[in-house]
């Protein structure tokens, strides 16, 4: 391969950055792989360069052979296999990697190299390798400081004499190896993508820490045009944002994440057109099947990443305004015999149960409680409309009940007893259709809940309403909610005395319909 491929950053690149790497591996504390100055590391960096002879050299390239040397078990019959060493695996990956090499690639190789690298992690892992000062200082800001300034007291004068340099604490000599050897490659986009975004990230930071401009743009320009898994995002924009690399790319890389890197001003205000425009997409769309499908898939998205930024109050109720008015036009309509698209009445309604469940979900459904408690209009007339029409309708009123059962909307009890006038016969008279033809209705659930909303009420307004379902559930159960339990709950509050002594008020008189011919 031809050793000089390439882009080249500007001069502007991470000055800070390298001028602290730069004092830093002066002064013996730091080398490419080591964390900030500011921390403090167990063991100091040596980077040593040493003029060697052909017998230094000799003994090196021994121990470098034992080094990477990885032992293979005897193979036994009816043995189980041992497990597998992490550090032998590591050092036959390296292994491999430095004897991988394309016809004409110089990379490691003894007879052309004149300084053999030796790599030593913290972990105890410590490799040497064969590599060219002209391909170093070319490639990299870190090597060409440093072996100019180390190599220039030493007679450089094309020799077979080889170098010794050796730079210790690195933090995966692996990945350090992988990023020379890139140095030695034309086409490092081709190269990187045999990696994965994990591996590639680890290779920048080591590129941004030597110096090497060009593995750095490849590394981003891979970042940028790769898929990413979803566990991979959170990888890639950390990384980044502690590289600090907004002024070589990064940026064109985190704008398939970050609004605020798109448009430069860090406005987010957009987001609230976009759902508010999804919302009303929905809304309005007219296949059924592909509407319940984005339903489930907007309120999840809502849920996932409610925000100041996404949709606000104001947009919610803009869009419940719109969907209630629609239902008036229509349900009045139906009421006076014109059937004339009856079928917006169940499209409409469903429309604001499934804006109610987002209100709920948000906690901000109480003036939507109130809206909808002075709909008396509606339910005047609601008897009037054909039950197979209006029968949705009440669903909306059974999610409030629920709602308030379970403490998600909180609203005075003026408001709440409203809403039992105004709705609770037209519920009662559509329960038996809700309960037969309605899909994913827990009668149960709804039960409970108009239980909870009616015990939240003064005494007497209780046995108002209780006493009411009492009659209707006796003549038609099957059509009728079983709210016995909130009878029941009721019945103690008002006739037993706290301390357990039975007292019926003489007041009270309950009369069961009789059957005419018993």
């Amino acid at each position: 391969m031809d050793f000089t491929g390439g882009k080249t950053l500007s001069n502007s690149h991470s000055p800070s950055s390298f001028t602290k790497f730069n004092s830093a591996f002066t002064a013996g504390l730091l080398n490419p792989m080591s964390p900030p100055p500011n921390k403090t590391r167990s063991s100091p960096v040596v980077c040593e360069l040493i003029a060697s002879s052909s017998n230094i050299h000799q003994r090196t390239q021994t121990k470098n052979q034992a080094l990477i040397q990885v032992p293979i078990s005897d193979p036994r019959q009816n043995q189980t296999p041992p497990v597998i060493d992490k550090r032998a695996l590591t050092m036959q990956q390296i292994s491999d990697l430095l004897s991988t090499r394309s016809p004409g690639n110089k990379f490691n190789d003894p007879g052309s190299s004149d300084i053999k690298l030796t790599l030593s992690s913290k972990d105890g892992i410590s490799v040497s390798m064969n590599v060219h000062k002209q391909i170093l200082v070319a490639h990299s800001r870190f090597f060409e400081v440093k072996l100019s300034d180390k190599l220039a007291k030493y007679q450089w004068n094309g020799s077979a004499e080889v170098y010794m340099v050796e730079i210790t604490d690195c933090d995966d000599v692996e990945v350090y190896i992988e990023t020379l050897r890139l140095m030695y490659c034309k086409y490092l986009r081709k190269e990187l993508m045999r990696n994965g975004i994990s591996k590639n990230l680890k290779i920048l930071k080591v590129a941004v820490a030597i110096g090497f401009d060009a593995g750095v743009l490849s590394c981003l320009e891979h970042l940028e045009a790769a898929p990413w898994a979803e566990d991979d995002e959170e990888k890639v924009t950390c990384a980044l944002a502690e590289l600090r690399l907004e002024n070589v790319g990064a940026g064109d890389v985190l704008k398939r994440v970050s609004v605020e890197v798109t448009n430069g001003t860090g406005e987010v205000g957009d987001n609230e057109q976009v759902l508010l425009k999804l919302l009303h997409v929905v809304l309005e769309g007219k296949d059924e099947k592909a509407r319940r499908e984005m339903k489930g898939l907007v309120l999840k998205m809502l849920r996932e990443n409610s925000s100041p930024n996404d949709l606000g109050k104001e947009s919610l109720y803009s869009a419940c305004d719109g969907c209630l008015e629609l239902l008036r036009q229509h349900f009045l309509r139906a009421a006076s015999s014109d059937l004339q698209d009856v079928s917006q009445i169940a499209r409409q309604a469903d429309n604001l149960h499934w804006m109610l469940d987002i209100l709920i979900e948000r906690r901000i459904a109480e003036d939507f409680l109130k809206s909808w408690a002075s709909q008396s209009e509606l339910s005047d007339v609601h008897s009037k409309v054909p039950a197979v029409h209006r029968h949705g309708v009440s669903r909306v009123t059974a999610r409030l009940f629920v709602g308030m059962g379970k403490g998600q909307l909180l609203v005075p009890k003026e408001v709440r007893y409203m809403l039992l006038q105004t709705w609770l016969v037209p519920f009662y008279e559509d329960f038996g259709w809700m309960r037969r033809v309605s899909k994913g209705v827990d009668t149960h659930l709804i039960e409970d809940g108009l239980s909870n909303t009616i015990l939240t009420l003064p005494l007497a307004w209780q046995r108002e309403i209780l006493l009411a379902w009492f009659y209707r559930f006796l003549n038609s159960s099957e059509n009728c909610p079983n709210i016995q339990r909130g009878f029941e709950v009721w019945w103690r509050r008002a006739f037993w005395q706290r301390n357990g002594e039975q007292q019926l008020p003489t007041q009270l008189h309950l009369t069961t319909p009789t059957n005419a011919n018993s």
